[in-house]
């Protein structure tokens, strides 16, 4: 017989009835049976934890069963689906069925083993059944054993929110087996930790300290498995198990206590909610893809945050908090890639996640009621706290708006980034230990210090609250970290640089894992910021180190080798890091280092001589001989301080001090002077006195007083150099200083800020821009020219590059410059994570969050990588010829971008054209320099831009290494051309260097390469968050695809506009393509490429692409799962908008698929061809998990035998709609008997077409037919449509509209409703409850307006109604106005001429109602002037002033434009063809000259004058001007009628009908 286990038990409600240990299944079997006594004992488990666990507990009791002499009982075990949806009122029947199906009964004691689900749902089956029975929680998820088990709450889901049915009942016993956790994966360890943490962080910071330092132990415990039993005695625990137990039972006793005083959650029992507030809200948006662990690590930040912007935490705390998070794998960040990549991700909105909140039972009322820390280890009250939602939402705001209400300041700021980072290094290279004082809390100094611990280096301990750090140095012994493991450093460039030396200083007798090297890595940017420099030295010096990625940037292998020492050359012209690097590292060395400083000017020399100070504080002495920059560093050990203060950070004291200076207000500053380390302290004397401030200034403070707002001086030429960091704090008051030179600030000797976080110099000339702020950049610097601080442009959007420094500079011109928004203003954490808050605490400014818009799309993206940021700059690559520039134009209009054309940036830098550059340097020379402007390019316009790169880019291994890691960030696109044509046209062109080699050779060279870098999308919108996914794929609309079934789609491509009408997309079956000379059965990806884009070529409807193998139903082979995924890879590559995916392919390649899917989504499929399906079993349930969690949009389909069978599936959406976060769902049955599902479908129901070859699986439909259908089972009843007018009677409205509905098969009819005045006839249509629209012609597009509800801001800006819409808002119907006039003549412009983007100059003649359209309509293209003629001044005049925000200018006279301007590429016409003339002998007609064309331009005219068909306008452009497209009126009365219908309808007006229709009968009548 086994022994006892020993057992840590812990009380809870006056009850010793939790017990912790290790494998305690048969313990538990025995303490169960001898003292729960029962009749039946039913174990509820899942089937993820049943594979497990459930044979040994069936063996545990069995056999203690078998012991009793008793009447034995029966031992019953019921397995259920796992997951979230489970625990349901269904799932809660299911069980209770089971109960009384095996007869159970009053006595019965029920075992709950899983996580939370399992807990919560057993353990309300228990407080229910038989009016309450025994229950035990055996949670096998750390985030079960620490929280849900604990406390005796139980519930299940509805659809209107989580746990919102449930009762309070405690289990006999909780059994926690912290050998369960073995099997548990890493990510759901993690997710449990978050509530370890959280209840360490609100009651113990012992706990919480033990928690900061022992990460790695713990984790330990659970990738260690045990075997034998080793644990379940203490003499066979180990410390990892020891430690780990501890850890769970000290949390659980925490809410043990917690719960045994306020066992009904009315006070004490909310601090165990510490960020639950804010993480329920994120959970509720992104769940299932976040656990709720995860979305509560971020919440307790985002709370934390809030208790700091109260005053009440300090920064300390908040950076402990992270760190600690951050050990254990939690997310600590919306920004986190984890929840960017999920679905919804895009819905985390201020104004949601509010809303969210108010509707949780945790909050009361309008209040959020929010667990404040007042340290670690307390909170502000024993209870949460009521939050005014103006704070909360300020948090959760990504950007930030700054307004003053300042007043005379005292403070310290926080420590020195550059001090605190050097103190970190020195400290963990020493002997002994070192309490360091006013350390730096920021993402800098916690990653440097993650990296120390990484590299075993130094032990790491907080004392005082988190206020002092007390490091234990190793005293140089470094350690490669475990295989696998790379040291992550963000975006701190710091860090790199001086951790790229400490980490050469590991050497193979302190490495444990010996030949493996020490890999340090950042973020995007982290690798496109340079160590060259630093790399080449040490390469020289003996050390083996490894570009990983991009040549001269992170990621780093670093072999360990040691350092060698003796003489070392550095060119330090870039960077003093790099100095400082080997500086603090030669003592180290296996000799004595003498460093000779090389290449020019040393570069920021005070921070140099800081690294030299701060070495001899810590026992070694520099020296350097005179006159030269030599340095002589002797060999030994760093001697730990007992104690080393932390400076304030000087660069980061410029900014309130510069608050002060612009306002005219004082700040002091404590703990930074004139005895200061760092050059960025000379800022207040240097700069501020000269501009006008009184500056009074000790060893250890400085005071600044500004002068009168508006009266600081521009001071001409200043030398920064000494205080880089600072220019741009200077460049945010020189933009309002005033005096001297034209207002000029010159900022000189700051070349190196182009190589920080971002260009800097680029940056700050850019956004001041935004202000209206000229500038110059220069060489070394930049000059800025001052205005008066009320003519700066107001409500300015500062983009900050994720550069602190940019944000908080921008921050101070804020206080002067009304509703400036900063964005990103979380980038301020790198050095100042309060510098929002301290702003206005401090300070005494107001502080504002702002939301800013996001890139919508009808359902966001799954799981997988984040897709590209939706500001990153598109980057164009292809062989020369093949369209780039072109393509690229058309891009930058689409998109609203600047364009950069690598060739004229290569001859604008270099003075000189390609091919002479060739000619004198060479190939080599030119691929060299062609690399350095593709890095240039990327860091000064890496967002908001279209690049179009030469086309041998791709051919350097450094270039396609840049190529590839932008393709992390931003969309690379390969833009293609039949190599025949480049050919032809190369031989044209002479502006660039021949190749020296036949261009079908290049191109076959190339072409491998440009496929491993492309991303390419037909839509560029698509690839930078705007895709084109179908409108009607949401609530309470209907969608469509027609499928394909050609083995070749291009015979049916005249076809196209009929086979799609109505639909919302177009399924490629690209599993039955098949090419004429083809031998087998898998196309191949040429073939499908020319297919897709042949397909792309017939309509803009998005696609649906799809490869099903013979299994499921399809023709591709069933052993070729690696070929189906490669086509699904090469369809995201270019950018098809639905990727349908069965979910019985492998799950690792669809996840690797929906990693890389941008904004792409997957329908993720199941198909059951056996016709056994039942839609009520439980196997459909858990292929609707599944498909729900790997894809976008879930397809599941089965087959009816029965018209039962269609209820039964009717039945199943339902439910599952009503499901939080329901996905939208495909569901049909196959088969004549399962038509009725395919009418009754919502989202995107397959249908047919008589054109088809085939139809595309059994039942199915033709769209047409299903709308009939809808319209006989009263799902789309027929409205009634009219035109309101007079004289209306030759009106093409009934032709088009009618013609419409006739070819969707809808049963909707429209009519002329003539009338004489908008009287009782007009309103009794109005108000008929058959009523779908009206269109409004004159003369009532005034006088209805009186009737309707709301008004668009269309209608409201041209002053005039021509569409009517019933809609339903707020449960009522009303009747919307809007004016589609400015549609019709936009669209009329956009499809005729698509590359002209925004006109610099448009025409409108006439000065009417349509003048009116016609000038939003420009407004709207971004036409940059627009010119109105009219014979009658006055009303032209009156015109000018209803559009105060358009550039309207008045003219004259048609023959001559003002001021030289440009001539117009735009003109429309509003007045009667009668009105005008191109006869000069003609007398009151308007005279249209020659001039009035510039027939060298491609452009638009368009006559709105609906009769006679050529007016003479139109003629005068047919022979003037043959280039410029001719739009008739009674194309634009079809161009706005196409929108009123798909308004009224919801579908798009199948065109190709209507217009031949229209347009007959016109030229009928004409």
């Amino acid at each position: 017989m086994d022994t006892v286990p020993d057992i840590l038990k812990v009380s809870i409600l006056g009850r010793e009835s939790i017990h912790c240990g290790l494998h305690l299944i048969p313990y538990i079997a025995r303490t169960v049976l001898t003292t729960l006594p029962a009749s039946v004992y039913v174990l509820v488990t899942d089937t993820n934890v049943a594979q497990f666990y459930l044979s040994a507990f069936e063996k545990a009791f069995n056999a203690e069963i078998n012991k009793l002499s008793s009447v034995k009982p029966r031992f019953l075990s019921r397995v259920i689906l796992p997951g979230e949806t489970t625990k349901s009122r269904e799932g809660k029947a299911d069980i209770e069925d089971f109960l009384l199906l095996e007869r159970c009964t009053r006595d019965t004691v029920i075992l709950a083993l899983g996580g939370g689900v399992i807990g919560d749902l057993v353990g309300f089956v228990a407080a229910t059944f038989m009016r309450g029975v025994r229950f035990v929680q055996i949670p096998t998820t750390l985030l079960a054993m620490v929280d849900s088990s604990v406390g005796g709450k139980t519930a299940i889901d509805t659809p209107a929110g989580k746990n919102l049915i449930g009762a309070f009942w405690q289990p006999e016993y909780i059994f926690i087996d912290a050998a369960f956790l073995e099997t548990l994966p890493e990510r759901e360890f993690s997710n449990g930790m978050a509530e370890v943490v959280k209840t360490a962080a609100i009651w113990d910071e012992n706990e919480f300290t033990s928690l900061e330092t022992n990460a790695q132990l713990i984790y330990n415990a659970i990738r260690t498995p045990s075997t034998g039993n080793a644990g379940r005695h203490i003499s066979t625990r180990s410390t990892s198990q020891s430690l780990l137990l501890s850890v769970i039972r000290g949390s659980i006793y925490v809410k043990s206590h917690i719960v045994t005083i306020d066992e009904r959650e009315t006070g004490l029992r909310n601090l165990v909610n510490f960020g639950h507030t804010i993480g329920h809200a994120i959970e509720a948006v992104l769940t299932p893809h976040m656990l709720h662990g995860e979305c509560v690590s971020i919440g307790m930040i985002l709370e934390a945050e809030v208790a700091r912007g109260m005053g009440v935490l300090k920064q300390v705390a908040v950076g402990r908090l992270v760190r600690c998070l951050r050990a254990y794998g939690l997310p600590v960040s919306l920004a986190d890639q984890r929840v960017s990549r999920c679905p919804g991700a895009r819905g985390l909105g201020v104004d949601k996640l509010l809303d969210i909140m108010r509707v949780d039972k945790k909050n009361s009322g309008p209040q959020k009621k929010v667990v404040i820390l007042s340290r670690i280890g307390a909170t502000y009250e024993q209870k949460a706290t009521a939050v005014d939602d103006a704070l909360i939402a300020k948090v959760l705001s990504e950007a930030a708006t700054v307004k003053v209400d300042l007043s005379t300041t005292s403070w310290r700021q926080p420590g020195s980034k550059s001090i605190s980072n050097r103190a970190l290094v020195l400290a963990a290279l020493a002997e002994g230990t070192c309490k360091l004082k006013n350390l730096l809390h920021s993402d800098d100094t916690q990653v440097m210090m993650a990296a120390l611990q990484e590299l075993k280096g130094a032990s790491f301990a907080w004392e005082d609250g988190g206020e002092t750090l007390v490091v234990t140095g190793g005293a140089g012994a470094l350690q490669v970290p475990p295989a696998g493991t790379e040291i992550y450093l963000g975006n701190a460039g710091t860090a790199a640089r001086f951790l790229t030396t400490v980490c050469s200083l590991v050497s193979p007798s302190t490495a444990t894992n010996a030949g493996i090297a020490t890999v340090i890595t950042g973020n995007a940017r982290m690798k496109q910021r340079p160590i060259g420099p630093l790399v080449d030295t040490l390469r020289a010096n003996g050390s083996e180190i490894t570009y990983n990625e991009s040549e001269g940037c992170l990621p780093l292998s670093i072999a360990p080798k040691g350092l060698r020492g003796g003489v070392i050359r550095l060119a330090a012209s870039v960077s003093s890091q790099y100095v400082s690097s080997i500086l603090l590292c030669a003592p180290y060395a296996r000799e004595a280092v003498t460093l000779e400083l090389v290449g020019g000017a040393v570069i920021s020399q005070p921070y140099i001589d800081m690294t030299i100070a701060m070495m001899r504080t810590f026992g070694v002495i520099v020296t350097r001989d005179p006159g030269t920059d030599v340095y002589r560093i002797p060999q030994g050990t760093y001697v730990n301080p007992a104690q080393y203060a932390i400076e304030s950070d000087a660069s980061s004291a410029t900014y309130p001090l510069a608050i002060a200076a612009i306002t005219g207000t004082t700040c002091t500053l404590e703990n930074i002077g004139s005895a200061s380390l760092q050059g960025d302290a000379r800022f207040a004397v240097d700069v501020l006195a000269r501009m006008g401030c009184e500056v009074v200034q000790t060893a250890n403070e400085t005071t600044v007083t500004g002068p009168k707002r508006g009266e600081l001086k521009a001071i001409g030429e200043v030398d920064m150099e000494p205080m880089t960091d600072a220019f741009l704090t200077a460049c945010a008051l020189a933009a309002v200083a005033q005096g001297g030179e034209g207002n000029m600030t010159r900022i000189v000797g700051i070349a190196n800020q182009r190589v920080k976080e971002c260009n800097r110099i680029r940056a700050m000339i850019d956004q001041l821009a935004k202000f209206g702020v000229q500038t110059k950049e220069l060489d070394d610097g930049l000059e800025v020219y001052g205005r008066p601080f009320n003519t700066l442009t107001r409500g300015v959007v500062v983009h900050c590059y994720d550069d602190h420094r940019v944000a908080m500079a921008f921050s101070v011109l804020g206080t002067v410059v009304p509703d400036t928004i900063i964005e990103e203003k979380r980038c301020v954490e790198k050095t100042w994570p309060n510098w929002w808050d301290d702003l206005e605490n401090k300070i005494g400014l107001k502080v504002g969050g702002i939301e800013l818009p996001r890139a919508e799309s009808s359902t966001d993206a799954t799981s997988g990588t984040p897709s590209p940021a939706a500001s990153a700059s598109v980057i164009l690559i292809g062989m020369r010829g093949s369209g780039k520039t072109h393509v690229g134009t058309l891009a930058s209009t689409a998109l609203s971008r600047r364009f950069i054309d690598a060739d004229v940036y290569f001859e604008a830098k270099h003075k000189i054209g390609v091919r002479e550059f060739v000619r004198l340097n060479g190939w080599p020379a030119f691929r060299a320099a062609e690399t350095e402007n593709l890095k240039e390019i990327i860091q000064e316009a890496g967002t908001g831009h279209v690049i179009s790169m030469g086309g041998g880019i791709v051919e350097t291994p450094e270039a396609r290494s840049v190529l590839k890691n932008y393709a992390k960030m931003g969309p690379v696109v390969h833009v293609l051309r039949d190599i025949e044509e480049i050919v032809s046209y190369l031989g044209d062109e002479t502006a660039r260097p021949a190749y020296g080699e036949p261009i079908t050779e290049v191109f076959k060279r190339r072409e491998p390469w440009f496929a491993t870098n492309a991303e390419i999308s037909r839509f560029f919108k698509h690839i930078t968050g705007q895709p084109n996914l179908a409108q009607n794929v949401a609530a309470g609309k209907r969608s469509y695809f027609v499928a394909l079934t050609y083995p070749d789609v291009t015979p049916a491509l005249r076809h196209m506009s009929d086979l799609t009408t109505g639909v919302d997309a177009v399924e490629l079956r690209v599993d039955l393509l098949r090419a004429p000379d083809a031998l087998g059965a898998i196309p191949s990806q040429a073939y499908v490429t020319a297919q897709l884009a042949a397909l792309r070529r017939a309509t803009s409807l998005p696609i649906i692409f799809t490869v099903r193998t013979v299994s499921q139903g399809g023709a591709f082979p069933d052993n070729s799962e690696k070929d189906v995924f490669e086509l699904l890879g090469l369809a995201l590559r270019f950018g098809v908008e639905y990727i349908d995916v069965e979910i019985s392919a492998s799950e690792r390649l669809i996840t690797e698929l929906a990693a890389r899917k941008g904004c792409s989504q997957i329908i993720a499929s199941w198909h059951d061809w056996s016709g056994k399906m039942k839609w009520n079993e439980d196997v459909v349930r858990s292929k609707y998990a599944l498909a729900s969690r790997l894809g976008d949009i879930v397809k599941i389909v089965g087959k009816a035998d029965t018209l039962q069978d269609n209820f039964a599936l009717h039945d199943f959406v339902a439910k599952a709609n009503l499901q939080r976060g329901a996905k939208p769902i495909i569901a049909i049955n196959m088969g004549v008997e399962g038509q009725m599902s395919r009418i009754l479908n919502a989202t995107l129901s397959p249908v047919t077409h008589p054109l088809l070859p085939s139809k595309a699986a059994p039942g199915q439909l033709s769209f047409a037919q299903i709308q009939k259908a809808l319209n006989l089972l009263g799902q789309l009843p027929a409205k009634r449509y009219s035109l309101f007018g007079n004289p209306i009677a030759h009106s093409m409205s009934p032709t088009l509209h009618n013609s419409g509905f006739e070819v969707l098969g809808l049963s909707h009819t429209y009519e002329l409703l003539e009338t004489t005045n908008v009287g009782e006839e007009l309103k009794a249509a109005l108000t008929a409850p058959d009523f779908g629209g009206a269109s409004v012609t004159i003369p009532f597009k005034l006088d209805v307006i009186p009737l309707l509800d709301k008004l668009s801001p269309a209608a409201e800006a041209i002053g005039a109604v021509n569409t009517i819409t019933p809609v339903i808002e707020g449960g009522n119907r009303i009747l919307c106005g809007d004016n589609t006039d400015w549609l019709g003549i936009r669209e009329s412009i956009r499809s005729r001429a698509p590359s002209i983007g925004a006109p610099a100059a448009a025409l409108v003649i006439g000065a009417g109602g349509t003048a009116r359209a016609a000038i939003f309509a420009l407004q709207s293209l971004g036409a940059q002037r627009i010119y109105l003629f009219n014979r009658t001044a006055s009303k032209a005049q009156a015109l000018v002033e209803a559009f105060p925000n358009a550039p309207v200018k008045l003219i004259e006279t048609l023959d001559a434009w003002p001021a030289a301007g440009p001539a117009p590429t735009v003109i429309v016409s509003t007045v009667p063809a009668s009105a005008t003339t191109t006869n000069s002998t003609s007398s009151g007609a308007v005279l249209l000259p020659l001039a009035l064309f510039d027939a060298s331009a491609n452009g638009v005219v368009v006559d709105m004058a609906y009769k006679p068909a050529e007016t003479p306008l139109l003629m005068l452009a047919k022979s003037a001007a043959p280039k410029w497209a001719r739009v008739m009126g009674v194309e634009v009365l079809l161009e706005q009628g196409y929108i009123q219908f798909e308004t009224w309808t919801g579908r798009r007006c199948p065109k190709h009908v209507v217009s031949k229709s229209v347009l007959e009968k016109y030229f009928a009548t004409a």
